[in-house]
């Protein structure tokens, strides 16, 4: 009697491991495809169109593909481990001519624009309209392409904020180059009613002298700038979407469970 009770005790055990572990495949087999499917790509371009939506960026003259390339690369900056943690995103939009109030600069967890103004462009790269774009030392130009803010230090402009160009051979000669954020007299209304353009750099991005204490300290170190001209050839490692899509996964699970859009 006792081999047959051991017997179906030990059938009932082997049974019970079989379970177990069929049960185990499937549960990992489900998780699989899961993550496959999940469309990652979709919801993180609803993401970027509901955040310039809630911006108002198009009021403000910034066109939605130069907002995606911006926020592509900021994301892309973020998984580099290259920013702050609380990094705002700056977009010096050279398709606009320098009349125009083309900087912003936008904290993206507030979904703000924390400062919308002028910023100047370099001497050789046109006059009103950027036409030119140089990464060589004395070429008196601008660089387009992202750019991290580095330290702050007082020089012949006062306080200003070094740029680290992160696209080689389109702006990585900003340090060596002395390419900063600095405020300048000749950004400004007057200079306009004056000369129908801004004033030009050297290649820096400037800005009106009266704000420029206001956006380095709003800017810090570890934050991203984007100088764009949609008309010149460009390429960068930071305009992968697919890579800005996994970066920006907390922000697309942040929005989903506020039921501003969904997830296909």
């Amino acid at each position: 009697m006792r081999k047959y009770i051991l017997s179906i005790f030990c059938i009932i055990l082997s049974l019970s491991f079989f379970l177990l572990a069929t049960s185990g495949k499937k549960i990992g087999h489900l998780k699989t495809v899961a993550r496959v499917s999940t469309p990652i790509k979709p919801s993180y371009d609803a993401y970027a169109k509901s955040l310039y939506n809630q911006v108002h960026l198009k009021d403000s003259g910034l066109t939605y593909p130069v907002f995606e390339k911006a926020l592509t690369g900021y994301y892309n900056l973020k998984e580099a481990g290259r920013l702050s943690e609380h990094a705002l995103l700056s977009i010096a939009d050279f398709d606009q001519k320098s009349t125009r109030k083309r900087l912003y600069v936008l904290d993206l967890s507030k979904k703000r624009i924390v400062l919308n103004t002028w910023v100047a462009h370099g001497q050789r790269s046109g006059e009103d309209e950027t036409v030119t774009f140089s990464n060589q030392n004395d070429s008196y130009s601008s660089s387009i392409g992202f750019y991290v803010t580095g330290e702050e230090y007082v020089g012949a402009h006062g306080r200003s904020l070094r740029l680290d160009g992160m696209d080689a051979g389109y702006n990585d000669n900003a340090r060596m180059r002395s390419i900063v954020i600095h405020g300048a007299p000749y950004v400004s209304q007057g200079t306009i009613e004056a000369l129908g353009r801004l004033g030009r750099s050297q290649g820096c991005p400037a800005v009106n002298p009266k704000l420029s204490d206001q956006l380095i300290s709003a800017m810090g170190e570890g934050s991203v700038l984007f100088i764009n001209k949609s008309a010149e050839k460009y390429a960068s490692r930071y305009l992968d979407e697919k890579q800005a899509a996994l970066a920006a996964l907390p922000a697309l699970n942040n929005n989903t469970d506020q039921g501003q859009f969904h997830m296909d």
